[in-house]
């Protein structure tokens, strides 16, 4: 199943040694599955947790502390998504061409960087201004580094276990790093009334360090042999489709991040973190026991349905009269959105050659990038002339726009 992969003399080949060769079969059994994507996981897992846990506290911090709007809370939170938006295409590059371990070795430290900008913009005598551009510069940092260890973390993982286990790669990273966003924010939202945003800032310092670690310790594997430029756009006609399909969905997920704690605080009730928390178990749930529908029921059956849950869970966040409806609705949205992603990065995956695997990679989270780069500003401003409710109603518009372009996915489809 594996080919052997060339290099040039730009970029020797790791030695047979220090070489991970992927499992060779789709069969391969689970305790070596398990052994191969764990460590990977667990990175992806930690390194997220700095990217979750300034959400909740962020929009705090920029509205009540610093004295901005919502506006101003939509750009601080999905700038960051932009910037990783700007340099996905990039990160893969780099994968291909240098190995995954690289981008990751690279991406992980500067992640920690941003939470060290957190730090500096509460401890040091700024101005309100002054201190929001810092905050800023670190959600700018935090964006290139996720580009690049999210996409060299996935691409690893395939690696290490073979494309035929492509789904199984991004089942294991999707758990991953919705249970990092999910249990993220409430730790920051806990830490941030006894140890202000600086507390918040620390943690987000720590956690991509201790992935880094783990990541020293894992072997190389071969970079996938893609040394030609190859033009954005070529590989983005491939994998358009199920990448736009992923933005829609991905919305509902960016609103709640962005507004949820302010729609709390509005209605005057507390724990907004519970509503995420729920949102993350039943995305984690639904990946441990469904990650297999896609291959049996078929990637357009799964994402109806998933798109369906995920509309109604909007819905019931718009019109919650109170918190156990707005955590019901966080929890079908959570439900609904965890095999979107699966689904569609298999199509993703195999609509391009295996030397530009790398790429396909970054370009179709690219997609979730546009989702949280942009909701966030398009939404606040929304939400400062129709009033808070309106994020979660954008939400559910998301996933209708996204059913009705179910069809042209399933066209998209290479074989």
């Amino acid at each position: 199943m594996t080919s052997r992969i060339s290099h040039s003399s730009s970029s020797p080949s790791p030695s047979a040694s220090s070489v991970v060769r992927p499992l060779g079969s789709v069969s391969a059994p689970a305790p070596a599955l398990f052994a191969a994507l764990a460590p990977v996981a667990l990175a992806v897992f930690l390194g997220f947790l700095s990217i979750s846990i300034p959400l909740g506290a962020l929009a705090l911090e920029v509205r009540d502390h610093l004295g901005f709007g919502a506006a101003t809370v939509g750009w601080a939170i999905g700038l960051q998504s932009l910037a990783t938006l700007l340099t996905r295409h990039q990160a893969g590059t780099l994968c291909d061409q240098r190995g995954p371990r690289f981008a990751v070795l690279l991406g992980l430290p500067l992640t920690a960087c941003s939470g060290l900008a957190y730090v500096l913009a509460s401890v040091l005598p700024f101005g309100a201004a002054a201190s929001l551009a810092v905050v800023i510069l670190g959600r700018l940092v935090a964006g290139l580094g996720e580009s690049l260890f999210l996409t060299g973390l996935m691409s690893w993982g395939i690696a290490r276990v073979g494309p035929a286990r492509t789904g199984s790669v991004m089942s294991w990273v999707g758990i991953a790093i919705y249970a990092a966003l999910g249990l993220g924010a409430p730790l920051g939202l806990a830490v941030q009334p006894s140890f202000g945003f600086a507390g918040v800032g620390v943690l987000a310092l720590i956690t991509p360090l201790l992935a880094w670690a783990i990541a020293l310790r894992l072997p190389a594997v071969p970079a996938s042999g893609g040394q030609q430029r190859v033009p954005f756009h070529r590989v983005l006609g491939l994998i358009w489709r199920p990448g736009l399909v992923l933005a829609l969905a991905t919305v509902p997920y960016a609103a709640m991040a962005a507004f949820l704690t302010l729609s709390y605080a509005a209605h005057g009730w507390a724990h907004a973190g519970t509503a995420l928390l729920g949102f993350s178990a039943a995305y984690i749930l639904v990946r441990l026991v469904g990650s297999g529908l896609p291959d049996r029921l078929g990637a357009t059956a799964v994402a109806v349905g998933s798109l369906a849950f995920e509309a109604v869970g909007q819905v019931l966040i718009w019109q919650a009269g109170n918190p156990a409806m707005a955590v019901l609705g966080a929890t079908l949205t959570g439900l609904g959105f965890s095999l979107v992603f699966p689904a569609m990065g298999v199509l993703a995956t195999r609509s391009v050659p295996p030397e530009q695997r790398g790429r396909a990679v970054g370009n179709f989270i690219a997609f979730a990038d546009i989702a949280l780069g942009v909701t966030g500003p398009v939404v606040g401003m929304a939400t400062h002339w129709f009033g808070i409710g309106t994020a979660f109603l954008v939400g559910a518009a998301a996933t209708c726009v996204a059913l009705a372009l179910l069809a042209t996915v399933r066209l998209g489809r290479s074989t």
